[in-house]
């Protein structure tokens, strides 16, 4: 299953759960669609950031469904 550390994996509608940086420590997992990906590059081992529709930012842990 793909765990979104790469980038060719996320799309823009995918439904994601993010970790936001103030999770971090907590690892509280925010639920959301992705508005855009942010990171440039094509792999990162802690996620790759997106922002989603509500505007929160955070690291993609698991990809629920792609749209």
């Amino acid at each position: 299953m793909p765990d979104g550390r790469n980038r060719n994996e996320i799309k823009i509608g995918s439904e994601v759960e993010v970790v936001q940086k103030q999770d971090q420590r907590t690892g509280d997992l925010t639920n959301g669609f992705v508005k855009k990906i942010l990171t440039k590059s094509s792999f990162h081992p802690h996620g790759i950031k997106v922002m989603l529709e509500t505007g929160e930012v955070g690291r993609v842990k698991e990809i629920l469904q792609e749209d």
